[in-house]
């Protein structure tokens, strides 16, 4: 599959909450033209400095760089790594169904959820977990995952906007939800790994909202940070299917310096009938022995007790096919975390009665 040259839309946020309507429309359109054609946008105007985003990268490589047995005392399979330190080789995405990914993992929320979720689906709110002597890492994680999340809201008050939606009735399914801050580190491949199939993550789509990306960073084999090593590695997105193209194009998914990027996911998908797209997206090693990559992203949900279904506007019966049966935010996703191998199977995927 050839890689098409990069035509990401860029989204000044700034623009976005502009009063001048000639600023706040362009913002919209681009929101229209990535999220509907790519699933994918990049971001300006957001608040995220390069100061803090480096503090990120450092205290999370050096918590990664300690020993084993260190970590897995932060590994909580019984909170179905949804907190916490999740080693390599634990995920299988679902739609290649091919070899667990390359990384290890730190999962927090920046937010608290709200009575009646907790109530219904305890496992998607447990509490934070805080590494010792990591409470630096925690710290600048927690702030980041909460301003990505301010960023994502944003994002989805322009995609009601592009789609001519009342305003909330996208931002409304989010308070009190299960969303959650992932920092991330894909790991070195071998001499002997490399250019051998081993990819970072396998080709799969977000199964939640909204995707906020905080930029990565390549490390070379000393461990410092670099440009990526070749013209393979990074995060790369597949285009809708065209005559030419039934497969699609993989596009390169790299953000301009300062800019974050923002994907579509399942759930936005489901709820738009389709005309906003969860584009499937794959991170690709390095054809380079000896480079690693840290990254960060925040996972904007729906609330678990509010029902996937394409909204009023989009529900014409090809959408309501497509996208059937109706299910709780909350069932979709654990039925999702038991399929990448997160959750244990036979997980129960519905509230309990009350």
């Amino acid at each position: 599959m050839s890689v098409a040259a990069p035509d990401v839309p860029a989204v000044d946020l700034d623009d976005l909450r502009s009063d001048e309507t000639r600023r706040r429309e362009r913002a919209v359109d681009a929101v229209r033209v990535g999220f509907g054609t790519l699933g994918l946008v990049t971001v300006a105007g957001h608040d995220l400095d390069d100061d803090t985003l480096a503090a990120f990268h450092q205290t999370w490589t050096a918590l990664t760089d300690r020993p084993e047995s260190d970590k897995r005392r932060w590994h909580r399979p019984d909170l179905w790594c949804n907190r916490g330190w999740t080693p390599p080789n634990s995920e299988v995405a679902v739609a290649s169904g091919g070899q667990p990914d390359f990384k290890e993992c730190w999962f927090a929320a920046p937010h608290d959820g709200d009575a009646d979720g907790v109530a219904a689906f305890p496992a998607l709110y447990a509490p934070n977990l805080i590494p010792e002597g990591g409470e630096a890492f925690a710290s600048v994680h927690h702030d980041l995952g909460a301003r990505l999340h301010a960023v994502g809201l944003t994002l989805l008050d322009g995609c009601e906007r592009a789609l001519s939606l009342e305003a909330g009735e996208l931002t409304a399914l989010t308070p009190g939800a299960a969303h959650v801050t992932r920092a991330l580190r894909y790991l070195p491949l071998d001499a002997d790994s490399v250019n051998q199939g081993v990819l970072w993550g396998e080709e799969h789509t977000d199964f939640n909202l909204l995707t906020v990306l905080g930029g990565g960073r390549f490390l070379d084999p000393s461990g410092r940070a670099a440009d990526r090593p070749d013209g393979t590695a990074g995060l790369y997105l597949r285009t809708r299917p065209t005559a030419s193209h039934p497969q699609g194009e993989l596009v390169y998914g790299r953000a301009p310096k300062g800019h974050l990027l923002a994907q579509v996911g399942q759930q936005l998908e489901i709820l738009t009938g389709g005309r906003l797209l969860a584009t499937p997206h794959v991170i690709r090693a390095p054809s380079t022995p000896g480079w690693g990559r840290t990254s960060l992203a925040h996972f904007v949900h729906v609330h678990p007790l509010r029902t996937l279904t394409p909204l009023a506007p989009f529900r014409t019966p090809t959408a309501v096919a497509a996208y059937r049966p109706p299910a709780l935010a909350g069932t979709y996703t654990i039925q999702t975390l038991m399929d990448i191998g997160l959750a244990p199977r036979g997980t129960r995927t519905t509230p309990p009665s009350r």
